[in-house]
């Protein structure tokens, strides 16, 4: 008997906000200066699937700690440009956390550096719907390690096994997995193309999240339909 769910966990990036795209495209940017395509496929594979920096890609080209710290920084400020253009919330996201307010305790779990954070969810107003977020810096080490979900847990003094993840990558699944959660994943378009076999359930858009969280509290009774790959 599975158990009884506690409190949902949600990630940032192409979860709550449309910026996956955004941070591909700086990246790509950056690296073109030092004569490397970064490609959707090798951005899905480095980042998305295993959770590594793509400047593993300047490190295998031959450049040196130096430069790569410079392409880092150029980098963020070129991705914190792209973000101040103007970031979208997905579609259902609003939907489904305006239903879950008040029916238990809801935090941010994300690999989003702090600044880039702050930058995004001050054109959301979707904060006030969290407990607290955990962002990069405030754990050990990132997903796809279960260190971010079990600092969450840790938080809100609930047992990994009563809390839901949500999550849209490979990545995000396994740290959710890794720290014994339940995980449904909300595939985007650059997320696809990856292995989510291990997700409690693979939805269509956030609108879903509401329905599924209400199944698992017991207010809905269906039967659970098996996940599916590259959904």
């Amino acid at each position: 008997m599975e158990a009884r769910l506690e409190a949902v966990l949600w990630d940032n990036d192409g979860v709550l906000v449309d910026t996956e795209p955004l941070y591909l495209r700086a990246n790509q940017e950056i690296l073109a200066t030092v004569g490397i395509e970064l490609t959707v496929d090798a951005f899905r594979e480095v980042s998305l699937q295993h959770g590594r920096s793509v400047f593993e890609l300047a490190v295998a080209s031959g450049c040196d700690a130096r430069e790569i710290s410079r392409l880092r920084v150029d980098r963020d400020r070129r991705y914190a440009e792209l973000l101040d253009e103007g970031v979208n919330v997905l579609a259902g996201v609003r939907e489904s956390l305006d239903i879950l307010r008040g029916r238990l305790p809801m935090a941010i779990v994300t690999s989003s550096q702090k600044t880039h954070f702050d930058r995004i969810h001050r054109q959301t107003s979707l904060l006030d719907y969290f407990e607290f977020v955990l962002a990069n810096g405030d754990y050990e080490r990132h997903k796809p390690h279960p260190d971010p979900y079990l600092a969450a847990a840790a938080r809100l003094g609930v047992a990994p096994e009563r809390c839901l993840a949500i999550e849209d990558t490979e990545r995000g699944l396994r740290s959710a997995v890794a720290a014994g959660m339940r995980c449904v994943v909300i595939p985007r378009e650059l997320s696809r193309a990856s292995d989510f076999r291990s997700a409690h359930r693979v939805l269509e858009t956030a609108q879903d999240v509401a329905p599924e969280v209400e199944a698992l509290l017991g207010c809905v009774t269906r039967q659970r339909a098996s996940p599916t790959r590259g959904a």
